[in-house]
């Protein structure tokens, strides 16, 4: 029975992976920003009493990072899978448009968490000899520039870097470092602003005709990370859900497979 660490875990593809590794009799430890988690998520996890706890956890505070990692050894005894997947992201505007408090939110948020969680799991997981930490890549990640969205991509890009550098810095400790790549997601990502209002990014027909095509619920996406997850031993793995020959089958075969998620 595996422990898990998964950060932003509340909703979106954090609280669907988070699902997934329950139901595969893994024991959790989800995180948020909110003090709780909401009744419906509560009532969603009743059936998995015993195996999973939350613990409040803002990854741009490296005390809180701490803090997870101890809540969860001290409740389930050791971390086996890191995952860091909280993340933040931006109004859909030219960054020269784009207020200080969004670039502040995503910079930290995307990297600083990123960067604090690998450190934390990264020393947790040296010492006790074995784990796995996973970071969550997104637009940006293969170099790709979209208008409007180079602040969001920007982090995405870094963190690949630095994932694949700590990849080959944790090289023979027994710990291993590696990525997911989830491809197009329906989540609030897409469907809200960073304030919670509906995202105007959602009116651009080009845009709404590439998502139907591509993208896929977050349930789908998970189902197919977390097996590999707890199977694999490969360092510096990037375990990636919409790879080329998936897109190229699904823009080809989309004249006769209408698909609606937005």
């Amino acid at each position: 029975m595996k422990n898990i660490v998964i950060t932003g875990s509340t909703r979106g593809i954090g609280f669907a992976m988070a699902k997934e590794f329950l139901a595969a009799g893994c024991r959790v430890t989800l995180s948020g920003r909110g003090d709780t988690l909401s009744p419906e998520v509560q009532s969603e996890l009743s059936r998995f009493d015993g195996r999973y706890q939350y613990v409040p956890c803002q990854v741009r505070n490296l005390a809180d990072v701490e803090h997870l990692w101890d809540a969860s050894v001290k409740t389930f005894g050791a971390v086996d899978i890191w995952i860091n997947n909280a993340g933040q992201n931006a109004p859909h505007a030219f960054i020269h448009e784009t207020e200080e408090r969004y670039v502040r939110a995503a910079v930290e948020t995307n990297m600083l968490g990123v960067i604090f969680g690998s450190q934390v799991a990264a020393r947790g997981m040296t010492r006790q000899g074995h784990g796995a930490i996973y970071s969550m890549e997104g637009l940006g990640s293969n170099d790709m520039i979209q208008l409007k969205t180079i602040l969001y991509g920007t982090t995405k890009r870094a963190l690949t870097y630095f994932m694949k550098g700590l990849a080959k810095e944790l090289d023979g400790t027994g710990v291993i470092a590696g990525r997911l790549s989830p491809g197009m997601m329906l989540t609030d990502f897409i469907t809200k602003t960073p304030d919670g209002a509906v995202a105007a990014i959602q009116s651009d027909p080009h845009f709404k005709k590439i998502f139907n095509i591509l993208a896929d619920k977050p349930e789908t996406v998970a189902a197919f990370f977390v097996p590999r997850m707890l199977k694999n031993t490969k360092n510096d793995r990037q375990i990636a859900w919409l790879t080329g020959g998936k897109a190229a089958w699904r823009f080809m075969s989309a004249p006769f497979h209408k698909r609606t998620l937005i």
